[in-house]
C-alpha cells in the first residue's frame, strides 16, 4: 500500500483561534460595560422604577455603557462561539454586523463633513438641552463638568447659556444661591488652591464691576480668604484704587464648548483621523478573517 495519502481542504487553526481569542476579549469587555451600566442604573433606582428612564430631560451617560457594551457583547459572542464551534451562521452574522457598523461610521463621517453647520447646530442644541437638566442626574452633571474642565469652556457658546438652567439663571424670581452663577467646572484654575472650590462660580455672571460680582471678585483676587458674610468689606475694597477693572476671564472660562471642541478637533485632526482609520482597518480585517474562515469551513464540508 502506498505511503501517499490524499490531503483535502482544512480549516486554518491560526485564523480560527485568532478570531476566537480576539473576540473573547471583546466579549468580556462587553460584559464589563453592561455590568457598569446596570450597576449605575441600580444605584440611581432606575431598575426598580423602569418608567424613570424617560424622566431625565437630558442625556443619561449610562446609555453609552449599555449601547457600547451591548454591541461589544453581541459581536464578541458571535465571533467567539462562531470561530470555536465553526458555526458559519454566527460567523456570517459577525461579518454582516461588523460591516453594518463600518458602513454607519463611514456614512456618519461623510455626513458630518458635508453638513458641518447642521452638526454644529445639533451639538449646540444637545449641550443646551443637557444644561437644562444639569442638576437632574449626577452622571450627566459629572459629564458636563468633565467636558467644561477638559476643554476649558463654559456653556455651548458662552457662560450665559447657563441662563437656561433654573438654578443658574439671572431672573429675579430665581431664589437659588447659584443665581447668576455657573458650575465650578467653568472656573479658571487657581494654582494656589489644592482643594476644588465648588462655590467658585457663585455670582460669576453678575456685573457690578466689569461683569463680575464684587464679592466674588475680591475673594478670587485675594486668594479666596473672604466669606460671603464679608461682602460689605469686599465692596469697599473693590471700590478703592486697588482693583478698578478686572475682566470676567479671570474668574471663569468665557469661551463656549462648541468653539473649543472645533479648535481641539483642528489641533488634533491627524490623531483623530488616525484613530478612526485604525478602527476601520481593524473592522475590515475582522470581516476578511471571518469570511476566510467561513470559506474554509464550507470547503471542508463540501469535501465530505
Amino acid at each position: 500500500m502506498s505511503g501517499k495519502h490524499y490531503k483535502g481542504p482544512e480549516v486554518s487553526c491560526c485564523i480560527k483561534y485568532f478570531i476566537f481569542g480576539f473576540n473573547v476579549i471583546f466579549w468580556f469587555l462587553g460584559i464589563a460595560f453592561l455590568g457598569i451600566g446596570l450597576w449605575a442604573w441600580n444605584e440611581k433606582g432606575v431598575l426598580s422604577n423602569i418608567s424613570s428612564i424617560t424622566d431625565l430631560g437630558g442625556f443619561d451617560p449610562v446609555w453609552l455603557f449599555l449601547v457600547v457594551g451591548g454591541v461589544m457583547f453581541i459581536l464578541g459572542f458571535a465571533g467567539c462561539i462562531g470561530a470555536l464551534r465553526e458555526n458559519t451562521f454566527l460567523l456570517k452574522f459577525f461579518s454582516v454586523f461588523l460591516g453594518i457598523i463600518f458602513f454607519l461610521e463611514l456614512t456618519a463621517g461623510v455626513l458630518a463633513f458635508v453638513f458641518k453647520d447642521w452638526i454644529k447646530d445639533q451639538l449646540y442644541f444637545f449641550i443646551n438641552n443637557n444644561i437644562r437638566a444639569y442638576r437632574d442626574d449626577i452622571d450627566l452633571q459629572n459629564l458636563i463638568d468633565f467636558t467644561q474642565e477638559y476643554w476649558q469652556c463654559c456653556g455651548a457658546f458662552g457662560a450665559d447659556d447657563w441662563n437656561l438652567n433654573i438654578y443658574f439663571n439671572c431672573t429675579d424670581s430665581n431664589a437659588s444661591r447659584e443665581r447668576c452663577g455657573v458650575p465650578f467646572s467653568c472656573c479658571t484654575k487657581d494654582p494656589a488652591e489644592d482643594v476644588i472650590n465648588t462655590q467658585c462660580g457663585y455670582d460669576a455672571r453678575q456685573k457690578p464691576v466689569s461683569g463680575i460680582s464684587s464679592c466674588h471678585l475680591a475673594r478670587r483676587v485675594f486668594g479666596g480668604a473672604f466669606a460671603y458674610a464679608q461682602c460689605c468689606f469686599c465692596d469697599t475694597l473693590l471700590s478703592s484704587s486697588l482693583v478698578k477693572e478686572v475682566d470676567q476671564q479671570i474668574v471663569i472660562y468665557t469661551k463656549g464648548c462648541v468653539p473649543q471642541f472645533e479648535k481641539w478637533l483642528q489641533d488634533n485632526l491627524t490623531i483623530v483621523a488616525g484613530i478612526f482609520i485604525g478602527i476601520a482597518l481593524l473592522q475590515i480585517f475582522g470581516i476578511c478573517l471571518a469570511q476566510n474562515l467561513v470559506s474554509d469551513i464550507e470547503a471542508v464540508r463540501a469535501s465530505w
